[in-house]
């Protein structure tokens, strides 16, 4: 897997809420690890929730960009989202096997990242890092 984004920039949305949105703003909650947008429609089909899979990719991107999850690419492509329990920027390490994720803080790495970025001239950096093994679990 590879990151897609994890800034958690402005967050909350200015956008009008919707019946579709809450539910899967709801069903986000209540998952803890990383899943696509066509297995979040199936859970919301299951559960009796009428919603399109084209409206459950628009509000997910929608949340993505105001912060309210993050979005990881995986190895062949697929996004994957997940609720998260910060606004604060972070990173996160993903289980292979299970998808597991824990958010952890890298001080280090910032403080790398803006020294790499200083060095260069460079300003206003973002960055994403995801780690990924196999938990305890495996």
């Amino acid at each position: 897997m590879t990151t897609a984004s994890t800034d958690h920039g402005t967050a909350g949305s200015s956008r009008r809420p919707t019946r579709q949105r809450a539910a899967l703003a709801e069903l986000m909650a209540a998952t803890p690890e990383f899943v696509s947008a066509q297995d979040l429609h199936s859970k919301l089909q299951s559960r009796g929730d009428s919603v399109g899979l084209a409206t459950v990719y628009r509000n997910l991107q929608a949340m993505a960009a105001d912060g309210d999850v993050d979005v990881l690419r995986t190895d062949d492509g697929e996004c994957v989202y997940r609720s998260c329990a910060t606004d604060a920027h972070h990173h996160h390490l993903v289980c292979r096997e299970c998808g597991r994720t824990v958010e952890v803080e890298g001080p280090a790495v910032e403080k790398w990242a803006a020294e790499v970025a200083r060095q260069n001239g460079f300003a206003d950096v973002t960055h994403t890092i995801e780690l990924f093994g196999t938990c305890t679990s495996h």
